[in-house]
């Protein structure tokens, strides 16, 4: 009997395994096909011959600037920052056991825009200081929203609520600048807010290069902890998480990487808040979702850049696109908690 339930649960799990392998490669192998599909269409559209050609370095007239200068940085910029934000929100939707639970809601992203946008619209600045602003900014937000929620002990509720509520006075005050800004600072403040690969510039990439590179090593080593956390507060700590200190970190990591994306693209909707659900719902129980999610918003972001160059006669920015795939998700997992009772 112990034999066969064995042998039962070890092909379940061997069917996992493989689910999540196969779920994993294919995510894989669709993010690099968006990643051609980037650098080979265009006004222009170049055979993949002649784009490989133009990467190696060989000069090629008009393909060699718009595939080396426009469009690899444009198409590097959605991969790394797409997998920045689908890593980092489902890193906060899984740790913090609430789907709502994400950058999007919880008022971190608009920190870093409400950064960004004093900067471009009252002190007139751009570049460089605009990025750096808004990182910070995203690290003082999540500081504020978890010092607040902190209380007596943690509180993942308290924390969701403390967030939305930062998060309504950031959006606030966003209107209000663009209120009173001058008229010739709103194109760039709306483009940066609508979340946008246009304009990706090599030269400015790097740190968004680095910390996914670097912070990304730093969730997976935290993430059988962070698949405890998800079992709740005592379950983890009578298991010997360290639950302070794992979420400090995980929190630290995946807010670095997602407000350095911000800052390089500003801030594309719903991409954290869309990515860990879909990789969930793909790979199953029992496998971590932090690379698939990633994966996935890779997808999201080369795909809704895709479309909105080439799907209508005007083009749209990513944001436009993945903000209209993600308010109607929002929406329904909202009608669905509350007839659950969870809201």
């Amino acid at each position: 009997m112990k034999s066969e339930s064995l042998k039962f649960i070890q092909t379940g799990r061997k069917k996992r395994q493989l689910r999540f392998r196969l779920v994993t490669v294919s995510l894989a192998v669709l993010a690099i096909l968006l990643c051609g599909a980037m650098l080979m269409l265009g006004n222009t559209i170049y055979p993949v011959g002649v784009v490989l050609r133009a990467l190696s370095g060989e000069q090629i007239s008009g393909a060699s600037f718009a595939v080396s200068t426009i469009r690899l940085p444009r198409m590097l910029a959605g991969l790394f920052a797409g997998f920045a934000f689908g890593l980092g929100g489902t890193v906060f939707q899984t740790m913090l056991r609430n789907p709502l639970a994400n950058p999007n809601v919880i008022g971190i992203t608009s920190g870093s825009s409400a950064a960004a946008v004093f900067f471009i619209v009252i002190l007139h600045t751009s570049g460089a200081i605009v990025s750096a602003v808004s990182v910070a900014a995203g690290l003082v937000t999540v500081l504020i929203i978890y010092l607040l929620s902190r209380g007596k002990s943690f509180s993942i509720g308290r924390l969701i609520l403390v967030g939305i509520g930062i998060q309504a006075m950031l959006d606030a005050m966003i209107s209000y600048l663009l209120l009173i800004g001058a008229e010739q600072d709103l194109p760039a403040a709306f483009r940066w807010l609508s979340g946008s690969l246009n304009g990706s510039k090599m030269d400015q990439l790097p740190p968004l290069f680095i910390s996914v590179l670097i912070l990304t090593p730093v969730v997976l080593m935290l993430s059988k902890q962070l698949n405890i956390l998800e079992l709740g507060e005592q379950a983890a700590t009578s298991l010997g998480v360290r639950t302070d200190m794992t979420r400090v970190l995980l929190i630290l990591s995946s807010v670095i990487m997602i407000s350095i994306a911000t800052a390089m693209t500003g801030p594309i909707a719903f991409v954290a808040f869309l990515s860990g659900p879909i990789a969930k719902r793909l790979i199953g129980a029992g496998f971590s979702s932090v690379i698939p999610g990633g994966l996935v918003g890779v997808n999201l972001v080369l795909a809704a850049d895709l479309i909105g160059q080439f799907a209508f006669t005007v083009r749209y920015p990513a944001g436009i696109i993945t903000g209209i795939l993600g308010a109607p998700y929002l929406i329904y997992l909202l009608i669905r908690m509350n007839r659950k009772g969870e809201l």
